[in-house]
């Protein structure tokens, strides 16, 4: 068995006994559905924050599906008033367990922008209306499952519960949280993508099993007062203190196994020839097997800073299933007990669970509202899951790994057939043939021993390492097979192109210029300066020089005008006052203007996020004397780096004059083409918007990175997610999970 195998398939399970019902139309939502049904009950309840659509991006139709194909009985409880227990009971008593996630993005990311200012629209919600859904979401639909029926079994999962799996830096209350499992008072956390281990999950409920016979599954974490039994515990509850992992005892003791002459003879068996004792060996385990690694404690880290940083480090490198050890945190007198995450899905195991039977529209009770993030994604095709990039600012890698889990190219094709015939006013044209980047279907470790062990943060930073496999060939040709598709008019790529790796494999480039792009190609250099980037684990400015040089030469030769979109974030921690006015000279130079910008935004349990909460840099390991990491922090600064990064915007010309003076760059302040803002003129102030305060009055904006390049001026939709990226559960081209 490879070491990255799960010991059973996804769809190996015998089916439960209400398998006999067969898949539904749509996962009923109401009383009157279930009757339709012929159900008197549902064996599982999911609760979710967005509005269901029983397509493939979006998170409860996937896990919906999942376990119907299991033979479960699953209802659907989309966006219910929180404010008592009524609407949780809307479907009557689930026989088995509630499943709970906040949806497709994190409730908070999805509630508020980046500057903590509340959003009054929400692309998960038909009509695109903000409210329906709480504040911590998770927390909140949990308790009132436990209010409705308190003895049946509580399961979260999604983005939300996902990266909050531990003690963990809260953006929002700027102070640290305990694990979500606590105060949301669930029997069992899942983390990650979630077929597998609530496959498990569901099948041992259904078999009478207790959640505490269930406290060692892969891919979950669960409340207890003490690890384990028969694991070996690792003590890191101290800076630079890994652990010493002990020696494995003999589980038969320090003897020999056997019996003497004498014990034979008193049992009257006669030997005719001498017996020796039988030694026998206990299997081998490997360093990291049945072991678990003690953090410090929630009380420790929520007021020590390093401490916190040493935790956060330890997490990200116990994320490899082939070799992550399971963590335990204490917090107060129980403890949150996080297994090895569960182990990526084979490519059948993609294909199954893709190839259910979705109705790939929104559920019919919402009539003709328009549901925003459906409409982005209904013509698109996820090829793929993880991503080995290990950018510090995202959550995918946290979410569903840095494995690359790849669909067959026949599925892809069938997917793209039953879009043409299946998809409402279908025009020919596939908006995006991706997931997490665009460009790494079907790439892994060629090594399988480095695959299996690796606890790198990154595969391509600060280099590419010489294990991970750049050939895009598979993408190319499953490219080729799109566009031959009979009613498909053109394939376009949206996700986004991890550039360095593009450049490695000219070809790719070639083919995707040539045949991909429709006029612009958006790619996130992010910065220019390698003070930010170093703490992004991005690559450097000369890498994307090189990427532009092949994209223009493609497109010239293809005969087409196309134009790169770069996206930038300001405010990242690592990132000075002058990175973000040398970033703006470099965007001058190039006659770059920004649409809208997005400042970091500090998601739970990514990398970047831990560096802004302390200021050390937790990419490396945590000493007395580790780096300290300048921060941009509070309103001013963050609206000053936003308001540099939009250099052109008059708005901001006061703020910008300000700071250029007191940093001594005064000479760039004036009209000069060296010039990044011009000398203050009369009424300027009345033009630019100025407050009463004395204030530039910058608008608010949602997106990130847009630009208009002069006399194109392309409109691109921002993400908000973006300083909080990650995967299922988070943004909606990205397959979702419970």
């Amino acid at each position: 068995m490879a070491a990255l195998s799960a010991e059973r398939s996804l769809f190996s399970y015998p089916k439960y006994w209400a398998e006999c019902y067969g898949p539904s139309p749509f996962l009923p939502t109401s009383r009157e559905e279930m009757d339709a049904l012929g159900w008197d009950s549902c064996d599982i309840i999911i609760v979710t924050g967005d509005a269901y659509v029983d397509h493939p991006s979006f998170g409860m139709a996937v896990i919906g599906r999942v376990l119907e194909a299991q033979g479960f009985r699953v209802g659907i409880i989309s966006q219910p008033d929180w404010s008592s227990k009524d609407a949780f009971m809307s479907l009557g008593k689930p026989n088995l367990f509630y499943g709970v996630t906040a949806g497709n993005m994190d409730s908070m990311i999805n509630r508020y922008t980046a500057e903590k200012r509340l959003r009054h629209d929400d692309a998960y919600t038909a009509g695109n209306i903000g409210g329906k859904r709480p504040d911590r979401a998770v927390i909140v639909y949990s308790q009132r499952c436990k209010e409705a029926y308190k003895d049946v079994p509580v399961v979260i999962g999604g983005i939300e519960a996902s990266l909050r799996r531990i003690a963990h830096f809260d953006y929002w209350s700027e102070k640290v949280r305990r694990s979500v499992i606590f105060d949301a008072k669930a029997d069992i956390l899942i983390y990650g993508n979630a077929e597998r281990p609530l496959v498990e999950v569901a099948h041992g409920i259904a078999a009478g099993k207790t959640m505490d016979e269930m406290h060692d599954i892969r891919g979950t974490a669960v409340i207890r007062k003490e690890p384990l039994p028969g694991w070996r515990g690792s003590d890191s509850t101290a800076i630079d203190k890994i652990g010493k992992i002990d020696p494995i005892p003999n589980p038969y003791g320090a003897d020999d196994v056997g019996c003497s002459k004498s014990e034979f003879k008193q049992a009257g068996i006669e030997l005719g020839v001498e017996a020796k004792p039988i030694t026998i060996q206990p299997p081998r385990l490997k360093p990291w097997e049945k072991v678990y690694v003690k953090l410090p404690a929630y009380e420790q880290v929520s007021v020590n800073k390093p401490l916190y940083a040493h935790a956060s480090r330890i997490l990200h490198q116990e994320t490899n299933p082939g070799c992550a050890r399971a963590l335990f945190q204490r917090h107060g007198d129980r403890s949150v007990w996080v297994n090895p995450p569960a182990f990526p899905l084979e490519t059948q195991e993609m294909d199954d669970v893709f190839g259910l039977p979705y109705q790939r529209v929104p559920h019919p009770s919402y009539g003709d509202e328009k549901i925003p993030a459906y409409d982005m994604i209904k013509t698109s095709v996820n090829i793929m899951r993880g991503c080995f990039g290990g950018c510090s600012f995202c959550s995918i890698t946290e979410h569903e790994g840095r494995i690359i889990q790849s669909r067959s190219e026949q599925s892809i094709i069938d997917e793209i057939e039953q879009i043409r015939d299946k998809v409402p006013g279908f025009t020919g044209v596939i908006s995006d043939l991706g997931g997490p980047t665009a460009n790494m279907y079907k790439l892994r470790c060629k090594s399988k021993k480095a695959e299996s062990t690796c606890r790198r943060l990154s595969c391509v930073f600060p280099d590419i390492c010489k294990h991970m496999d750049t050939d895009q060939t598979p993408t190319v040709n499953l490219y080729r097979k799109a566009r031959e598709v009979e009613g498909v008019k053109k394939v376009l790529i949206a996700s986004g192109v991890r550039y360095d790796l593009a450049i490695e494999d000219p070809n790719y480039v070639k083919e995707l210029v040539t045949h991909h792009v429709g006029g612009y190609l958006k790619i996130a250099p992010e910065h220019t300066e390698n003070g930010p980037l170093s703490k992004m684990m991005k690559p450097g400015m000369g890498t994307y020089d090189r990427f532009k040089e092949l994209f223009e030469k493609y497109s010239k030769e293809a005969g087409k005008k196309q134009y790169l979109i770069p996206y930038f974030i300001s405010a990242h921690p690592g990132t000075t006052d002058l990175d973000m006015v040398n970033m703006a000279l470099w965007l001058k130079r190039y006659d770059f203007k920004l649409d809208q910008v997005q400042n970091f935004y500090p998601s739970p349990m990514a990398n970047a996020t831990t560096i802004y909460h302390t200021e050390m840099n937790s990419l490396k390991n945590i000493k007395n004397n580790t780096e300290v990491v300048s921060v941009p922090k509070g309103a001013r600064q963050r609206r000053l780096h936003k308001a540099i990064l939009r250099y052109h915007d008059p708005a901001g010309w006061p703020m910008i004059r300000e700071a250029l003076k007191k940093m001594g760059k005064a000479n760039l302040i004036g009209n000069g083409p060296n010039c990044l803002v011009p000398a203050e003129s009369r009424g300027e102030q009345r033009k630019s918007g100025q407050s009463k305060g004395g204030r530039p009055a910058l608008s608010r904006h949602t997106g990130f990175g847009q630009f208009n390049k002069a006399n194109t001026k392309p409109k691109v939709g921002g993400n908000k997610s973006r300083g909080g990226k990650s995967a299922n559960f988070s943004k909606s081209r990205k397959k979702a999970s419970s």
